[in-house]
């Protein structure tokens, strides 16, 4: 069955950050992606075959294709997904829970283009998926320029860029997700100063051994192992080789009062739980990496307890032997996105420190 054309009212905005261009023009159409050619992709982040779809679940997933003609198409699939679609270096245009369904920018000045679909919302609650990046007549695909350079990105909220485009630190949860743009966060900052390919592993509210307020799931390392949070398929990270890790744990951990359940009865119990679970983790990091930059970095919240126990960690790595480790400090944030996180311009101060501790080592892209 077919049905009418229709412009998608989903708010196509652009993002000041990028390159300016002239919107996309993005319809959602009646075809299906049985009646036109898909084409390579290269994915960023962890994803699960599923038919004939991908689902992710991990923030800042993205799916890029390269091609020669003046319309591509792209095909949504289940799952609430805030999207931003970008051809070139022009402005993104978002795609805030598109229904699902096959979706085509047209009008592209004609020549050679790469389209770009980044995931730009969290996923918590379940994984979505996306269906594939499709040519229509006229549009035929070309070769797809591997980068070289490749960053994982391990964390919580700060990482994710939780609420980082909020206008306000009071937000409804459904505010949260709406303003939430891991693109324009940490990893998509780095991502492109560094033309590198990146891949992020962070979950809000999550610590090494204790979540945000004591509540009960999974810490970042038990999730880590598994491409999707429900423990349905292990993660696998054949031919993921990255050579700078960037990690950010211990906000949640540390920002709020132990309570009289938990187990940690003393915060100096916290505190041995914590650097010994860190160490092991990065050590089984190291294990997989043996040549990555590993960069550990904190904010100074929670009056300096976050960063005095990440320089532990550091310190004690070090020690045992790691010398391809940094360790960075972050002062002075705005903190005026949502529930007082990062903002945009906070993103931009950590990018620009954890760079540094990139930069200074000239080997960093060599691992």
């Amino acid at each position: 069955m077919r049905f009418m054309m229709m412009a998608v009212g989903l708010g196509l905005v652009a993002a000041s950050a990028f390159t300016q261009a002239p919107p996309l023009a993005i319809t959602r159409i009646a075809d299906t992606p049985a009646t036109l050619r898909a084409l390579p992709m290269q994915v960023g982040g962890r994803t699960v075959q599923d038919g004939t779809q991908l689902l992710r679940q991990w923030p800042g997933t993205y799916f890029e294709s390269a091609f020669h003609g003046p319309a591509i198409a792209f095909a949504v699939g289940k799952g609430r997904v805030h999207l931003t679609a970008r051809v070139d270096n022009g402005t993104p245009a978002s795609l805030v829970e598109p229904k699902p369904g096959l979706y085509r920018i047209a009008g592209l000045t004609p020549g050679n283009h790469r389209l770009r679909i980044d995931v730009v919302s969290e996923s918590q609650a379940e994984a979505t998926a996306f269906g594939g990046i499709f040519a229509p007549a006229g549009t035929t695909a070309r070769p797809l320029r591997a980068r070289a350079r490749r960053i994982e990105f391990i964390g919580d909220s700060h990482t994710v860029g939780y609420g980082n485009t909020a206008t306000s630190n009071t937000c409804t949860q459904d505010q949260v997700w709406s303003t939430t743009d891991t693109a324009r966060g940490l990893p998509g900052l780095l991502g492109a100063r560094y033309d590198a390919d990146y891949r992020v592993n962070a979950i809000s509210g999550r610590g090494i051994v204790r979540n945000y307020d004591g509540f009960a799931a999974d810490t970042l390392p038990q999730a880590y192992p598994y491409a999707t949070l429900d423990h349905a398929h292990p993660a696998d990270d054949r031919g993921w080789s990255p050579q700078v890790i960037v990690i950010a744990l211990g906000t949640n951990d540390f920002s709020t009062p132990l309570r009289p359940a938990e187990r940690w009865k003393t915060r100096d119990a916290l505190h041995a739980d914590y650097q010994q679970t860190y160490i092991r983790f990065v050590q089984t990091l190291r294990a997989r990496h043996p040549a990555a930059r590993i960069i550990l970095w904190s904010t100074d919240l929670a009056d300096g307890e976050i960063a005095a126990q990440v320089a532990q960690v550091h310190a004690r790595l070090r020690a045992a032997g790691d010398t391809r480790l940094s360790y960075v400090s972050v002062h002075k944030l705005g903190f005026t996105g949502c529930h007082a996180h990062p903002d945009t311009a906070d993103d931009a101060a950590i990018a620009d420190a954890v760079a540094r501790a990139i930069d200074a080592d000239p080997t960093a892209w060599k691992g």
